[in-house]
């Protein structure tokens, strides 16, 4: 495998982890396993609105898909609840593997940079800056600037454009093979990080990552075997 220069991460569920929702759904609906669906749904939604030729911000959808929710649980989704949503979102933690990998990795020379189906956050910090990782990246991009979601191939190639490289240069780092697929349409490589429930998906015809790791340290110990540490 040629090594990319330019490593190009997912933030949510990837970086961050999104079962810190869960006490939402636990106390709204009686089961937290409603997270998954309500993500799940989410994504759908995301890749139907671009499809379609609109767009939406991330939050929105996900306010709009908590309340559609609701109504197929017949539960009443308050204000609050959705306020409750938008900060969960905005204030979701690093997994703990990730500061770990992401100083091995920008300690070994290779270019991090964010990109997130999230759009900036006028009124504060990012969930990435929220979780402590932002200082790890010289570029936290966003789908927003494209008004399409990912896997767009216009929010790919917009990191390259931004970043002056070729998208051979790219290696998209996420946790859904959905991206991973997007990113290696453009002649991006990737690798899937298999956090819970976001295993590879085994089908002739379709690219599989290019690597595939348990976690963000496992990740930069296959990417840095026998590359030269830079000096800080």
């Amino acid at each position: 495998m040629v090594k990319p220069s330019v490593l190009v991460f997912d933030v949510n569920e990837t970086l961050v982890d999104i079962d810190s929702l869960a006490p939402l759904f636990a106390d709204r609906f009686g089961d937290e396993r409603v997270l998954r669906e309500w993500f799940a749904q989410l994504v759908m939604y995301s890749m139907t609105v671009t499809l379609a030729g609109n767009y939406v911000t991330f939050p929105a959808l996900g306010r709009g898909v908590l309340r559609m929710l609701g109504a197929v649980y017949h539960v009443d989704v308050t204000d609050d609840d959705l306020d409750r949503l938008t900060t969960g979102l905005l204030t979701m933690p690093a997994h703990p593997d990730a500061a770990e990998g992401l100083a091995a990795l920008r300690d070994n020379g290779f270019r991090l940079v964010t990109l997130t189906n999230s759009p900036p956050n006028p009124n504060g910090p990012t969930a990435l800056q929220n979780s402590g990782l932002a200082g790890f990246f010289e570029h936290q991009l966003s789908v927003d600037a494209r008004r399409a979601f990912k896997p767009a191939p216009t929010v790919y190639r917009y990191v390259c454009e931004t970043l002056g490289v070729a998208p051979a240069e790219c290696m998209m780092v996420a946790a859904h093979v959905w991206d991973t697929l997007g990113a290696q349409h453009v002649g991006f490589s990737s690798a899937l990080i298999t956090r819970p429930g976001n295993p590879p998906l085994p089908v002739d015809g379709l690219a599989q990552p290019t690597l595939v790791a348990s976690d963000l340290r496992e990740l930069a110990e296959r990417l840095t075997a026998g590359r030269p540490r830079m000096d800080n």
